[in-house]
């Protein structure tokens, strides 16, 4: 079984890879945007990450995800990673973080 302090410090080296994926339609990280719903790691290290984007139509949908997906899993300590695209509940900018407002323009 996994030590809860490795699965906390494994959490914390994925969210900073997920700050460096970013919305190429808007200047800020998908972390700091809202879009990352949940995100959860297996005994065995395998990582799930529940997530959305801005829009249901975005172009750019696969790129994203492909780029969650390498950057995550460069992190030698996880098995495999598995991105599941939710719509629920529809994101929108309250869900950004004070500094992606203010990164936006929105603050």
């Amino acid at each position: 079984m996994t030590d809860p302090t490795d699965t906390n410090e494994l959490k914390e080296k994925i969210i900073e890879q997920l700050r460096d994926v970013y919305d190429p339609e808007i200047p800020v990280n998908i972390y700091e945007l809202g879009l990352v719903y949940g995100l959860s790691i297996d005994d065995l290290n395998n990582v799930d990450i529940q997530m959305t984007l801005t829009a249901p139509g975005c172009p750019v949908a696969p790129m994203i995800i492909e780029d969650v997906e390498t950057k995550v899993y460069a992190l030698p300590e996880v098995k495999s990673v598995n991105v599941i695209l939710v719509w629920d509940p529809p994101w929108d900018e309250d869900m950004m973080s004070d500094e992606a407002k203010l990164e936006a323009g929105i603050l």
